[in-house]
């Protein structure tokens, strides 16, 4: 107990400290724990890491997958969906086919069907080793997009690992494997979002901040193991339950409690994240030994990973290149539409109803909520036209989508889940290893360089950011008229103040800190409809959002109102 309780004392430091050097060196903290993982577990004294793999894919990412989808902009999300969804299941599907075809020829006597399986292993992107590029300057679009893809394509890999491995052993039907994904992601979703909403029901209710963070630390295992018992995608109920607390989080949770919330999240994030990497590192030792005991040659395994890492890239670069290219079809589409979809925002509610009539069976005309159906989708169209014309995605931006899809920690998990019986299981395991490796060092030490090399002169936005910030300042102004005031005035000179009764002056700031509370609600409640409208940056409502909270936690730490 005493050496268990030493290596994760040991663990903690190294990890803060990586923390702490790494920026100071020029090097990503992760990629330091990996070596330093490595130079250990070569060290005659240190035991070689036996670490069960479902630790990692049970333990570690579901909390981490929902920490990512809690903080994710859900209209970013939305926006990005279409290329999320694809990178995450069309390229995981091809990856894992190519690969397969590759390690079936290359590794004598192993198959089609583990070849694939092999191939769905190492084609994922891993949602930690993204946190790498989130240390570079690379634009928020295309950060939004990889968080994205390594939210999901993780359930697609692993549902369609497990189809692979059915397959080796029996019959394979296409339709059958794709039911099957289809079943895990509905399952999936049904429960993550009902977790989700039970998680703000439940924590709205808790008064007090510490116990409402410590709730939140069980959402995630709440939403992935019944999940997975049912026959879904823990993982992917993992970050529907984020993605839900998240969006609707700030209208329920108070400041107090979503600033606890995000405080200790990223301290669990820092040391989860911080011992992925370091375990990664520490099992090198172990992988090595079972490949020597198998007799198989370290060299060739290691050709072979190289031309696997070489080969996610291409196909990568393969899928990359026609998505960006129609990603900006589509933003010009919208550019040519968007004078009709203004001329529709100015226009008044007759001539809406005279639109939606015109595309309805009958001429019916519509209610009330279909027209405000139709100006909240009119004014999201106009957000959405807005945003893709100002962050357009170019060869750079697909420059830096291509390079930073790095393997990692699940890969490494993954490959440790294959069954007793797969041929050559030692060698499988060792090149997924490698592969995750190779792409953290390769990719991940060289990701900051390529993005400095390739980066657009930075535009001024200075203009472009006072324009936004002078919008929605005048939004929480219109918001805080609406808030009925006392209609009366305090003391505003010193010897008012001592002249006041001192029981009319306590009545008068209770009185005036809820109309200061009520102002921030409306004020809090007027950015999250914009957020939803899409109609500002995300950056900067973010900022505003912690603006108000920061000011509505300093009125209340003041004292109970009185009434």
């Amino acid at each position: 107990m005493t050496e268990l309780l030493v290596v994760g004392v040991v663990a903690v430091i190294a990890i803060a400290g990586a923390a702490v050097l790494g920026p100071r060196i020029g090097v990503a903290a992760p990629l330091v724990l990996v070596v330093l993982g490595i130079v250990a577990s070569l060290l005659p004294f240190v035991p070689d890491a036996e670490i069960d793999p479902e630790w990692i894919l049970a333990g570690v990412l579901p909390p981490l997958l929902y920490s990512s989808a809690v903080s994710m902009p859900s209209m970013n999300f939305r926006r990005e969906f279409g290329a999320i969804s694809g990178l995450s299941v069309l390229l995981v599907i091809a990856s894992s086919l190519v690969l397969g075809l590759f390690f079936a020829w290359v590794i004598p006597g192993l198959g089609f069907w583990w070849g694939i399986a092999l191939g769905a292993i190492v084609s994922p992107t891993d949602a930690v080793a993204t946190s790498i590029v989130k240390q570079t300057s690379v634009s928020r679009r295309a950060i939004s997009i990889l968080d994205g893809e390594s939210l999901l394509n993780d359930a697609t890999a692993l549902v369609l690992l497990r189809t692979a491995i059915v397959a080796a052993a029996a019959s394979f039907s296409f339709w059958g494997a794709l039911g099957d994904f289809a079943k895990a992601v509905a399952i999936a979703v049904v429960i993550g979002w009902f977790v989700g909403w039970v998680n703000v029901l439940v924590r709205a209710r808790v008064p007090n901040a510490a116990v409402n963070t410590a709730l939140s630390f069980a959402v995630p295992f709440v939403a992935a193991v019944p999940t997975e018992h049912f026959g879904g995608s823990g993982l992917v109920a993992a970050v529907v339950a984020g993605l839900f607390t998240g969006i609707v989080g700030p209208r329920k949770l108070p400041p107090g409690h979503r600033l606890s919330d995000a405080q200790n999240w990223q301290t669990i994030e820092l040391v989860l994240e911080g011992a992925v990497f370091l375990t990664m590192g520490l099992e090198l030792s172990s992988i090595l030994g079972d490949v020597q005991d198998d007799h198989t040659g370290i060299g060739p395994a290691l050709l072979i990973a190289v031309v696997a890492l070489v080969l996610t890239l291409l196909v990568r670069a393969a899928y990359v290149v026609p998505l960006l290219l129609a990603l900006s079809a589509s933003a010009k589409r919208g550019e040519r539409m968007q004078a009709r979809f203004e001329e529709m925002h100015a226009s008044d509610r007759d001539a809406m109803s005279d639109v939606i009539r015109e595309h309805r069976p009958g001429n019916r005309a519509p209610s009330e909520r279909d027209l405000d159906r139709f100006a909240v989708r009119v004014r999201r169209t106009l957000a959405d036209i807005a945003y893709y014309t100002k962050a357009p995605l170019g060869w750079r931006e697909g420059t830096t989508v291509i390079w930073a899809g790095m393997r990692g920690a699940v890969t490494v998990a993954a490959a440790q889940t294959l069954p007793e019986g797969t041929p050559q299981k030692s060698l499988l395991v060792f090149i997924a290893f490698a592969v995750a490796l190779l792409s953290l060092v390769v990719q991940g030490s060289t990701i900051g360089p390529l993005v400095r090399r390739i980066a657009a002169p930075a535009p001024d936005t200075a203009s472009n950011d006072v324009e936004e910030r002078r919008r929605l300042l005048e939004l929480m102004r219109t918001a805080a008229e609406q808030v009925p005031g006392t209609g009366e005035e305090g003391p505003r000179t010193q010897e008012e103040l001592q002249a006041a009764d001192p029981a009319e002056l306590r009545a008068w700031m209770g009185r005036e800190k809820a109309r200061r509370t009520a102002v921030l609600e409306a004020q809090r409640s007027a950015i999250l409809d914009a957020r939803d409208d899409g109609s500002f940056d995300a950056e900067v409502l973010e900022s505003m959002l912690r603006n108000l909270d920061a000011e509505q936690i300093a009125l209340e730490l003041r004292g109970a109102p009185v009434r």
